[in-house]
């Protein structure tokens, strides 16, 4: 059995961690706030169609060095966080630690291996539906997949590894050896959907049903496959079809950044329209339709942080 901790205890490192406790394994959880004292006073609860778990005999800390040296570090925090939180999990680390980000965007493994080397990091895309329904309680909908890889295009025993865990705690997952690709694809979505999601506070089906706001999605999926290119990253008109094929399968399903928002929670409209506008500027071309989403949605983060810190 491995020790095992979660960097950001929130519905995607909740769900994931559950799971491998559940299989076993010595799983670490670290939170902050009320979902924090509520794990430490009841555990952690998962709600989901697979059927419900309780995690009970965890630790549940919001310290990185009372969690000690682990073997796996799921680092799950918000894209804005990955810097500070990179850099809190030394106590973690350990010569034969391996790191697995589970984050949004393109570019937090690379921080992370900035801090920690390339070798013992990789890169997750994670599918899975679900939220925080109260502190303490995960409901989880639908999905639960992982993707996993490194950016050299190498699968080492570690990954090997790695996947073998996760499949042993009935996670559904597999390797790539063109993680970016991947990467890119779910940024495909992610970049319209969660925008759209927000500023017109709809759901999958109500933005798919609406013949304007699936043009708009397309508008930005054109910004996001130029941007792509950039990277050297292809994003065929095929995968258009697919991210609207999918969307319209989710039916009444809230984007992870809606579900922010409506918590008063900040937004990470910078991992996802920030960076397309950020690559296109860099190549002498503009985005405005992410210009348009990345005003918006920084207006939203900035009242959201002042109501929090006022």
């Amino acid at each position: 059995m491995m020790r095992i901790a979660v960097m950001g205890t929130g519905a995607v490192g909740g769900y994931f961690g559950a799971k491998l406790a559940a299989a076993g394994h010595h799983v670490v959880f670290i939170a902050r706030g009320s979902h924090l004292s509520a794990m430490r006073s009841e555990g952690l609860r998962v709600e989901s169609p697979a059927g419900n778990l309780h995690v009970q005999k965890s630790l549940f800390t919001a310290s990185s060095a009372e969690a000690g040296a682990v073997d796996l570090v799921l680092f799950c925090v918000k894209s804005y966080d990955t810097a500070e939180a990179a850099a809190a999990i030394a106590p973690m680390i350990s010569a034969q630690t391996t790191l697995l980000s589970l984050q949004n965007g393109i570019d937090n493994a690379d921080k992370i291996a900035q801090l920690w080397g390339t070798e013992r990091t990789l890169t997750g895309v994670v599918y899975v539906g679900a939220q925080i329904s109260a502190p303490g309680l995960i409901t989880h909908s639908t999905g639960g997949r992982i993707i996993l890889g490194q950016p050299n295009r190498q699968v080492v025993d570690t990954t090997r590894a790695i996947e073998q865990l996760l499949l042993g705690a009935e996670i559904v997952c597999e390797i790539s050896t063109a993680i970016e690709q991947v990467q890119w694809t779910k940024l495909l979505w992610n970049a319209p959907f969660c925008a759209i999601s927000c500023l017109t506070r709809s759901t999958l089906r109500e933005i798919v049903e609406s013949e304007p706001l699936t043009e708009l999605a397309l508008d930005c999926m054109i910004e996001v496959q130029a941007a792509a290119r950039t990277r050297g990253i292809n994003l065929t008109p095929e995968l258009f079809d697919q991210t609207l094929n999918f969307s319209r399968t989710l039916g009444e399903f809230k984007p992870s950044m809606l579900q922010d928002l409506e918590a008063s929670k900040p937004l990470e409209y910078e991992a996802f329209n920030g960076i397309v506008i950020k690559l296109l500027k860099e190549a002498g071309k503009e985005a405005p339709v992410n210009q348009v989403f990345y005003a918006t949605l920084k207006y939203f983060d900035k009242k959201i942080r002042e109501e929090a810190s006022g």
